[in-house]
């Protein structure tokens, strides 16, 4: 009965085992987009402030279009996150609600739908109906939520901490470029931020690497490629526009 419970996803008495690991799931992805959150601060707020300084050497104007690029960026990964996790949890809420509709009306049928998604994870018949019977006895609809929907009733996404999250991510990648091209003197500028900015993503690309299992060059070499030319490319844009 302690398989057939946790393939339910841990409906069934073998304790938390199966909610913790959802648990650590969920802590890792939101860690996960943490990294990314970041990933893009830096990469989108190094090319914007890398761009600047090949067309003029004003601190004064490279540090307002840097705090002008995090603001609105982190402003608009917030507001993303925001719209984007409020409609996922608006389907969830009606998927359950649709749920609940027809565990009222048939529940038999229901019942018999429990048992066949069961047994479809691997479980013979008998076994199947025994934990579909027991499930529904203890919570018909977290129950079909879990097997069925793939949904924890309990731990709908909250957009606001999805917004949150996004905003302190790209805010803390944002602001290393941004401090990196504003200390130095105008001719460390560029080499400085663009050193500091490979350092970081290098990190990222490991860290999320890690996350994820899988090895981290890759990863490493997609994030240090992309970030490196992103700045070359505004880099040289900037460069042209203050020359001309």
């Amino acid at each position: 009965m302690t398989d057939a419970d946790a393939d339910a996803g841990g409906g069934a008495g073998a304790g938390g085992t199966a909610e913790q690991s959802a648990e650590i799931g969920s802590r890792l992805n939101w860690l996960r987009a943490g990294v990314l959150g970041a990933n893009d601060g830096i990469i989108s707020t190094a090319g914007l402030v890398v761009g600047v300084a090949g067309a003029t050497t004003s601190r004064a104007s490279i540090l307002a279009a840097g705090v002008a690029g995090l603001l609105a960026g982190s402003l608009s990964m917030a507001a993303g996150e925001y719209v984007s996790v409020s409609s996922q949890r608006d389907s969830e809420r009606a998927a359950l609600e649709m749920e609940r509709r027809e565990l009222a009306e048939d529940p038999q049928a229901e019942l018999a739908e429990l048992t066949e998604l069961l047994e479809a994870r691997g479980l013979n018949r008998d076994l199947a109906r025994e934990a579909a019977v027991q499930l529904t006895e203890r919570d018909a609809l977290k129950a079909h939520a879990r097997v069925e929907l793939g949904i924890d009733p309990d731990v709908l996404a909250n957009p606001w901490h999805a917004a949150f999250a996004s905003l302190i991510a790209f805010t803390v990648g944002a602001l290393l470029p941004l401090l990196a091209i504003a200390l130095p003197g105008p001719s460390e500028r560029v080499p400085v931020t663009v050193a500091a900015v490979l350092a970081a993503l290098t990190l990222c690309g490991v860290i999320s690497a890690r996350l994820g299992g899988a090895p981290p060059g890759r990863a490493v070499l997609r994030n240090v490629i992309g970030g490196a030319l992103a700045m070359g490319v505004t880099y040289g844009v900037g460069t042209w526009l203050g020359t001309s």
